[in-house]
């Protein structure tokens, strides 16, 4: 069973990993590094951008895969799925205009307006910097509320800036938001949000064109450093729970979670087509409920790392179930574990990474750990493993509650030597126990 897997970080590690758990699975992989994890999978790799469309179609037509499974946002933004599909290859992933979910946020925001889906937020889209950007920004702040200054496309994680984080005041958003288009990053419009303030949790579901079937909830962590402190990352963590749920997230609101993200599927289709692929909801608990903060077209990095190893269901079957439609027809199972991922990034990640560094690891002391390793923007030359600037590798503790989870997952994360750093609070019962006495506030 030939299978093509776009992508070479983390989270396509994972895919890979949950892939060959099915013997049958001959793994055909195109990404831009050698990363080693995902190499020693694969049958054979083609080492090309994920988003040179030429590449990926002269790849498929060599290989012939049965089916195809997209592991990042970036080759679904450029069509790699309508492609693929076009050649006759079933595809997990959704085309162009369903992946504007996450790579247009005028178009989700837009959709959540049209369609009176629950858990949308004041915003204003724009095309220039002017009077009407400073004039909603002055708005805001005779309402009180700080902003959120978000690129409208794809910044990788890192464009967004939020008041009381990366940003002093609604005064200063007003000079990032002049930066974002005199450097056009993101593709130069913005969206200016109100800011939520609440406590941050992912949901992630499995959707076939018509149906949707959820996946435990995660918490990720996007500071750099300890106590939430810091730049915003791609994610330097997340952990789950044994339940499925999360200790400050009430039944109440994953359901309530649950329904947006059922309405915006729906929404999707009626709107652009059938959305098949991977959907991940980033939600902000409130007072006033689960608020949408953005959508993702695929798996969550680092979440995928806490869901795919504890998946009991043959991965190769839900990716079938999802091309063809038929996910009402499998039985979807997760293991009743919980899951601690914690990554090495470089030095300086996310603002000033160092790059082409040595990255030494301990694999077997990783395996002994009982831990599991991703490797994530890694480069293997000769033998030996180079940083290239994001987020290194990562390592998954998997145990019967959170507690030994993290243990794992923190014995692991002190194997690597050279030039990285990591937060060690991921998964501790102090971080967590804060984030429950914060919803507890909310609630007052």
């Amino acid at each position: 069973m030939k299978v093509l897997l776009i992508g070479g970080g983390a989270r396509e590690h994972a895919i890979a990993m949950a892939l060959k758990k099915n013997e049958l699975v001959e793994l055909y992989t195109l990404m831009k590094n050698k990363n080693p994890g995902i190499y020693a999978l694969s049958e054979e790799v083609s080492f090309n951008s994920e988003t040179d469309v030429p590449a990926i179609k002269e790849f498929a037509e060599k290989i012939k895969p049965e089916i195809a499974v997209i592991g990042p946002e970036s080759p679904l933004g450029v069509g790699a799925s309508d492609l693929l599909e076009e050649m006759g290859i079933l595809t997990v992933g959704p085309k162009k205009l369903q992946a504007q979910i996450e790579t247009s946020k005028e178009f989700m925001r837009n959709l959540f307006k049209k369609y009176e889906i629950d858990g949308s937020l004041k915003y204003a889209a724009f095309n220039d910097y002017g009077t009407e950007l400073e004039g909603f920004i002055d708005e805001m702040t005779s309402l009180g509320k700080d902003v959120v200054v978000k690129p409208a496309g794809l910044t990788g994680g890192k464009g967004v800036k939020v008041v009381g984080e990366q940003l002093k005041n609604n005064e200063e958003a007003k000079i990032y938001a002049k930066e974002v288009f005199d450097k056009s990053i993101g593709g130069g419009k913005i969206i200016i949000e109100e800011k939520l303030v609440g406590v941050e949790f992912t949901l992630h579901g499995f959707v076939d064109g018509e149906n949707i079937v959820f996946m435990p909830a995660v918490q990720d962590h996007p500071h750099a450093y300890n106590n939430d402190e810091g730049p915003i990352t791609g994610g330097m963590g997340s952990y789950s729970c044994p339940n499925h749920g999360l200790p400050f997230l009430s039944e109440e609101m994953l359901d309530k979670a649950e329904k947006i993200m059922e309405k915006t599927v729906n929404s999707i289709n009626l709107e652009v087509g059938p959305y098949k692929g991977f959907l991940y909801g980033q939600f902000m608990l409130t007072a006033d409920g689960p608020k949408i903060i953005e959508y993702n077209a695929r798996f969550g990095d680092p979440e995928a790392m806490n869901l795919l190893p504890i998946l009991k269901t043959d991965f190769l079957d839900v990716c079938f179930a999802i091309a063809e439609g038929k996910l009402d027809k499998i039985n979807l199972e997760f293991e009743n574990k919980a899951t601690v991922c914690k990554y090495v990034v470089p030095n300086g990640y996310p603002i000033d990474p160092v790059r082409n560094k040595e990255l030494a690891v301990d694999e077997k002391a990783i395996e002994d750990a009982n831990a599991i390793l991703f490797y994530a923007s890694i480069n293997e030359e000769n033998g030996k493993l180079y940083i290239t600037g994001s987020r290194s590798a990562a390592v998954v503790g998997i145990s019967e509650n959170i507690e030994e989870a993290e243990k794992i997952a923190q014995k692991a994360i002190e194997n690597f030597k050279g030039e990285v750093y990591y937060r060690s609070d991921i998964g501790t019962l102090d971080l967590i126990k804060k984030r429950v006495e914060r919803v507890k506030k909310l609630a007052k």
